[in-house]
């Protein structure tokens, strides 16, 4: 997470940066290469021109590069994605009935021992 206020970083480097270097650290080492690649392209005019001759890997490097994005609270809310707000709503569900999980278990439970639900 970055302080408030920060600007994502463009080039690798910057607080936007570590995530999507986590991202990239997770993938095999063909499609890691392949991603770096067509990220440095995706990020300067005129790689970004050349990829746009290939819609598929066009948007396969604007969606990866917008990933970075989400990674910013302010501007996942602003995006209509709120994490705080999903942590909250599942404890709740939790606390209120055990967890999706333990429902699931009470019905099968139940209809494995012949009681009606």
């Amino acid at each position: 997470m970055s302080a408030p206020g920060a600007q994502p970083a463009r080039a690798g480097g910057g607080p936007a940066a570590q995530p999507l270097a986590e991202f990239l650290a997770a993938a095999p080492r063909l499609q890691r290469t392949a991603l770096r690649a067509l990220l440095a392209l995706a990020r300067r005019p005129r790689g970004a021109r050349l990829i746009a001759r290939l819609p598929a890997a066009e948007q396969l490097a604007q969606a990866t590069l917008a990933l970075i994005r989400y990674d910013e609270p302010s501007a996942a809310r602003a995006l209509g994605w709120d994490a705080d707000a999903v942590v909250a709503r599942g404890r709740a569900m939790r606390a209120g009935s055990g967890g999706p999980a333990s429902a699931a278990r009470r019905s099968a439970c139940g209809a494995a021992s012949g009681d009606a639900t």
